[in-house]
C-alpha cells in the first residue's frame, strides 16, 4: 500500500474514517477482502505470493495498515516479507505498544517500512527509517511512502481533501471518499518528492491514483467506524486501472 488516510475522533458520527489506496505490480497475485479461512475474524485483501496483508481490521476492532518507504535501494534480497507485520499484528494479542516495541528491535530484518497499528479507538505509527513510536493525536493524519504526515504532495492533497470533507458533511458518503482516492492528477515537477529514485518513476508514484503499464493502484478501500462501534468496510478493486468490482462488509465490533 501505497498511500492512506485518516480520520480521528473529530466527527460527530464516525470515531474512525480510514482511506487507502493500495499500488502494487499488476502482475502480483492477490485474493480481494474477505474473511480469511485460517483466521477467520481477520476482514483484509491477502498478498498470495507472501500471505500477508497491506491492511485489515479484526471483529475485534484491532487495525493495522502498512507502506513501503521509498528510498534508492528499495527491495534488497533476503529481507523478511513486510506484508507479515501486519498479519502478525491482526491475529496476535499483543498492545500496540508491546507489538512495536518488539517490531524495533528486529526492524532491520525488512525493507523500509511504514506501520500503522492500534484499534479504532486510537492508534500508533511506528516505521524503521526512525526509530519513535508515537501515539497519533485526534484529526486528519496521512501516510505515503516517507514517514507519518511528511508533506509530499498527493499525501497532502489526500489528507485536505478529506479532512475539509469531514468538517463540512456529517453524513459521510463513501462515493465521495472513493472519489478522493481516484484522483490522478500529477504533481508538478517542482513539488517531487527527492527520495533517489529516477524522476521519471517520481512523476509516475505522483498522483493519488497511479495508473501505468504494469504498475498502479490495485485497490482502494474506505473504512468507517461509528462511535456505537458499527464497522463498514468498503474495498473497491482495479485491473490494469479499470474499476472491477465493489466488496462491502458490515458488522458490529465485539469488544476493543
Amino acid at each position: 500500500m501505497c498511500l492512506l488516510s485518516f480520520h480521528m475522533g473529530q466527527h460527530p458520527i464516525y470515531k474512525l474514517i480510514f482511506c487507502a489506496n493500495r499500488d502494487e505490480s499488476y502482475a502480483r497475485p492477490t485474493k480481494e477482502a474477505h474473511f480469511w479461512d485460517d483466521f477467520p475474524f481477520l476482514l483484509g485483501g491477502r498478498d498470495l505470493e507472501q500471505m500477508g496483508t497491506w491492511l485489515g481490521i479484526t471483529k475485534s476492532g484491532r487495525l493495522a495498515a502498512l507502506t513501503n518507504y521509498r528510498e534508492k535501494t528499495m527491495n534488497l534480497k533476503g529481507k523478511k516479507s513486510r506484508g507479515e507485520i501486519v498479519t502478525s499484528y491482526l491475529t496476535g494479542n499483543e498492545s500496540p505498544i508491546n507489538f512495536l516495541e518488539r517490531l524495533r528491535t528486529n526492524n532491520e530484518a525488512y525493507n523500509g517500512f511504514n506501520v500503522i497499528v492500534g484499534n479504532v479507538n486510537q492508534l500508533y505509527y511506528y516505521g524503521n527509517r526512525q526509530q519513535d513510536i508515537i501515539s497519533i493525536d485526534n484529526g486528519t493524519h496521512a501516510l505515503s511512502n516517507h514517514l507519518l504526515n511528511t508533506p509530499w504532495p498527493k499525501a497532502e492533497l489526500l489528507k485536505n481533501s478529506i479532512e475539509q470533507y469531514v468538517h463540512q458533511d456529517e453524513n459521510i458518503a463513501i462515493e465521495k471518499l472513493f472519489n478522493l482516492l481516484n484522483n490522478q492528477n500529477r504533481a508538478q515537477d517542482i513539488d517531487l518528492p527527492k527520495t533517489g529514485v529516477d524522476v521519471e518513476i517520481e512523476r509516475l508514484l505522483s498522483p493519488i491514483f497511479i495508473q501505468s503499464e504494469k504498475y498502479g493502484t490495485r485497490s482502494s478501500t474506505v473504512i468507517l467506524v461509528t462511535h456505537n462501534n458499527e464497522v463498514t468496510f468498503v474495498e473497491r478493486t482495479f485491473q490494469d486501472g479499470n474499476f472491477v468490482k465493489d466488496n462491502k462488509f458490515e458488522f458490529n465490533i465485539t469488544h476493543d
